[in-house]
């Protein structure tokens, strides 16, 4: 499978109705267990940010690394995670090793208190989960998919994922409430503890109805360090991992886009878990059809059209807009960048990936990603403290259009010359 195939019409007839009844009840169990799990995530995520921040009082420099270790120091673990799955052939326990992990890590937030390094220290455990837990999801719902459907099949996954994202900060906001403290310790302990209740019926959930994909043994020799590095060989995967790093690069964390509107507007703290409701919102309702968009029309536009969504997000933070209007926009487009770029990125990996690499090939792009995730988030935070939130975030803008353009050089379909 070449990279000419990324823009190619690959279902002329359209979406039938019964098109996604093809999928299979794997996609959609893969699907709810990330729906469970991203109630409980979402719940620590949309409270962090104002507990960090204004709890702990970290500056915009100590926050990016925090928030650079909570998304993107743990991506070596992809890799590990990825290699082995697919050495062992058992995807789903690996998986379910890495959300067990992210369970427990909820109740280390309890027992951290107010120790910022000891809560580094636990988010980078929760994460190492996440990191060990992506790629086999991933790759199981690659192999429980038609290829033609990849862009459907991931869509519907980060669907019933942003649900629990949509849901998980609304959670977080009426345990607030009913523990009678927005901004005290007791509040936020009450949160972490119930997304560790959370999390656990996430994993119960796996293991109960997630069937693993195990193809007959590949020969000896298929799946090992040297075959990995070998998938850099190909011009296809070489050119989507440098892609998936410049586009790292060019995104800051979600945490810095609502702060970022929690001081132009003066939201107040309780009410600052709600800003990921209305992003997880836009998310939930487009995630299913820009995937099916993505098999239709190419999945490199879509993914592109989800960049200029974000481009568009950091330049809404510059402008004079304010109220109603700053926060449909802002967050509405922030939804779409989301739900038009996690899964089709992955859905472009799948297929120029042989599957018995499948997890270490899909770990590879995640982890390149994450790690320019992490760079790309410190210097945002020293930009912030040293330059100012303007500065930073018009910075941001223009590396967001400058690697769009790069993108589209690097995975725009190569014609053949004429002979």
């Amino acid at each position: 499978m070449y990279l000419s195939t990324i823009g190619r019409r690959e279902h002329p007839g359209g979406v039938s109705k019964k098109s996604f009844a093809l999928l299979g009840g794997n996609v959609f169990a893969l699907g709810t267990v990330s729906l469970v799990t991203d109630v409980s995530s979402e719940m620590v995520t949309a409270v962090l940010p104002v507990y960090l921040v204004l709890g702990l009082h970290l500056g915009p420099a100590a926050y990016g690394v925090v928030d650079g270790l909570y998304t993107g120091a743990t991506a070596l673990l992809r890799l590990v995670g990825g290699y082995v799955a697919d050495r062992v052939r058992r995807r789903k326990a690996v998986a379910g090793l890495g959300y067990a992990m992210s369970a427990v890590a909820k109740l280390g937030l309890v027992a951290a208190g107010s120790s910022a390094t000891a809560i580094g220290v636990v988010l980078t455990a929760d994460r190492t989960g996440k990191g060990l837990r992506t790629a086999p999801r991933d790759a199981l719902i690659t192999l429980s998919a038609p290829e033609h459907m990849l862009g459907r099949a991931f869509g519907v996954h980060r669907a019933m994922d942003s649900v629990g994202a949509f849901l998980g900060p609304l959670v977080a906001v009426a345990v607030l409430a009913v523990a009678g403290s927005a901004t005290g310790v007791e509040g936020f302990d009450a949160v972490f503890v119930t997304s560790f209740c959370i999390a656990a019926a996430g994993v119960l959930l796996l293991a109960l109805f997630v069937r693993d994909r195990r193809a007959p043994k590949p020969p000896s020799g298929t799946v090992s360090l040297r075959a990995a590095a070998g998938l850099l060989r190909g011009a296809g995967v070489r050119r989507l991992l440098i892609a998936a790093c410049v586009l790292g690069l060019a995104t800051i964390g979600d945490g810095f886009v609502y702060l970022l509107l929690q001081a132009k507007e003066d939201i107040a703290t309780g009410w600052f878990p709600l800003l990921a409701v209305g992003t997880n919102l836009g998310y939930l309702l487009l995630a299913a059809p820009l995937g099916a968009l993505a098999d239709r029309i190419g999945r490199l536009p879509v993914m592109l059209t989800g960049y200029g969504a974000l481009a568009t997000v950091y330049l809404l933070l510059l402008s004079p807009l304010t109220g109603w209007a700053l926060f449909a926009l802002t967050l509405g487009l922030y939804g779409v960048f989301y739900a038009a770029t996690d899964g089709v990125l992955m859905a472009l990996a799948g297929p120029l990936l042989p599957e018995a690499l499948r997890t270490t090939g899909i770990a590879i792009v995640q982890s390149g990603q994450a790690l320019a995730y992490f760079v790309s988030s410190v210097l945002f935070g020293l930009s912030w403290q040293f330059w100012g939130a303007t500065t930073a975030i018009a910075i941001a803008a223009g590396t967001v259009l400058a690697a769009v353009a790069a993108t589209f050089v690097l995975l725009a379909p190569r014609r053949k010359a004429r002979p």
